[in-house]
């Protein structure tokens, strides 16, 4: 019980941003709070937080640990909820937010049977390119690709995604097939503007190691589907999702280039508020999607569509 009391208020603090806070959350002082995670640190061996008088910091081992509680207790928690719900129906409204373009084509077709699955839940579906504020805005549960910069969600992968840089026959028989990155300065390509996400730029394999480049072209766009629909049309090399473009590489309409500098795959991730009773109704949507993204057969129906 003393382990399980450390990691919770670990996760408290770094989620939180203060000992004073997460004491405050829990009903205790804050010493009672240190204490805990001095011996957290001590039976681990390890140094997870650095805290001065003004700020407290996860340390690289801290945000690793993090992220490895932060699953732990979402998975007790539907394991307590599962047993302990028993016969009770999900019921009460449920607030999703995604991608507008993953969403539209991933997650709005898979509502309706969620929602004969469950006739006493009501639902409402937020597609938006912005990353939406799901603590401030009420949200109960985001729907996200790539990387995840906010350690205070929990989040639960759903399934992989990889990015593949992709162009028309047309478009590469006229300006040639990039043999590496480095090449891609030569060429148009579609990047989403600087507004928008993919702030590090292109990922790419190289030696083994992943590297960023910004590419640069006469074109970008905040709307992944408009640059898309661009490159479908020709006017140069887009760096887009494989499900957003597999479909069409399949039928011959895109050509995938630079495909041994692939990046490894990021995650698809729901991703939720740190609560310690989660609502029924999120964790059977988060079960639901989650069983939906783990049959490769919808995936290859996808291809299909």
């Amino acid at each position: 019980m003393a382990r399980l009391k450390q990691i919770e208020s670990f996760v408290l603090v770094a989620s939180r941003g203060s000992l004073t806070a997460a004491a405050h959350v829990e009903g205790v002082a804050p010493a009672v709070i240190g204490r805990r995670i001095d011996a957290l640190e001590e039976r681990l061996g390890v140094k997870l937080l650095v805290r001065t008088t003004r700020k407290l910091t996860l340390t690289h081992e801290g945000s690793a640990f993090l992220e490895d509680c932060q699953r732990f207790l979402a998975d007790l928690t539907n394991a307590e909820a599962s047993v302990s719900a028993g016969g009770v129906k999900a019921s009460g409204h449920l607030r999703i937010t995604a991608p507008a373009g993953f969403g539209r084509r991933h997650v709005a077709p898979l509502v309706p049977d969620f929602l004969a699955q469950h006739p006493e839940v009501s639902l409402s579906l937020n597609l938006s390119d912005r990353v939406v504020d799901i603590v401030n805005e009420s949200v109960d549960c985001a729907i996200r690709v790539g990387d995840l910069p906010d350690s205070s969600l929990v989040s639960v992968r759903l399934a992989d995604n990889r990015r593949l840089c992709v162009a028309t026959h047309g478009y590469l028989q006229h300006a040639g097939i990039p043999q590496t990155p480095a090449d891609l300065a030569r060429h148009q390509c579609l990047t989403l503007s600087s507004d928008a996400s993919q702030s590090r730029g292109w990922a790419f394999s190289v030696d083994g190691e992943v590297t960023y480049t910004r590419p640069s072209g006469r074109l970008d766009c905040s709307d992944g589907q408009v640059l898309q629909q661009w490159c479908l049309q020709g006017l140069g090399i887009a760096w887009r999702s494989t499900w957003e473009v597999e479909h069409h590489v399949a039928q011959g309409r895109l050509q995938v280039v630079l495909e041994a500098f692939q990046a490894p795959p990021n995650g698809i991730y729901a991703v939720f508020p740190q609560r310690k009773h989660l609502p029924l109704r999120v964790r059977l949507w988060i079960d639901f999607i989650k069983h939906s993204y783990g049959d490769p057969a919808y995936w290859q129906r996808a291809v299909e569509r």
